[in-house]
């Protein structure tokens, strides 16, 4: 019974310790931006709000770190109504399938003066591995990576009125 009543509290206790280092992510200032090319000759950018999920960095202990972070595809937004319809259509990132765009992390690593996470991004019904060297000060995190629209199945096959890499940028604050 003793040795019951020890390990319970060792665990609740090991769950409390744990539960300090996570991050709240502030929805309100966190957000992912994008730039593609399209037609060959002007830049699209836009943003998805909206970020929510779970947070663990430990810079000491980056082995036991994870970043589990998700996005609604309806919010993406390019300035222009005509065209963020079309993004949420069936063509592209088809939000009525796949309402949520998700990463979740496998492994975090220092890198450099900064650090590199690598993991799963869940887009348009896809899991692909990514990795993203990001920085950390205070409570943002920040990152930038691109990606391969064809690797989702985003967009069709077409190169001309859209490019095939798109550039995205992370912000994450945490509060």
């Amino acid at each position: 019974m003793k040795r019951q009543i020890f390990t319970t509290v060792f665990l609740l206790t090991g769950l409390f310790l744990q539960a300090q280092n996570f991050q709240n992510i502030d929805t309100t200032k966190s957000e992912v931006k994008f730039s593609v090319l399209n037609m060959k000759v002007k830049t699209v950018e836009g943003s998805f709000k909206g970020m929510k999920g779970e947070i663990l960095f430990d810079i000491n202990d980056l082995s036991h770190s994870f970043m589990k972070v998700c996005l609604s595809a309806k919010s993406i937004d390019t300035g222009n109504n005509k065209r963020d319809k079309h993004l949420r259509s069936d063509d592209f990132f088809n939000v009525e399938k796949y309402p949520v765009i998700c990463f979740e992390s496998q492994k975090i690593e220092k890198h450099k003066n900064a650090y590199k996470v690598t993991g799963l991004l869940n887009l348009h019904g896809i899991s692909k591995r990514v990795e993203i060297p990001f920085s950390h000060k205070d409570d943002t995190f920040s990152g930038t990576f691109t990606i391969n629209r064809k690797d989702f199945d985003l967009g069709g096959n077409g190169t001309f009125m859209v490019a095939d890499e798109i550039a995205i940028n992370i912000i994450c604050k945490t509060k």
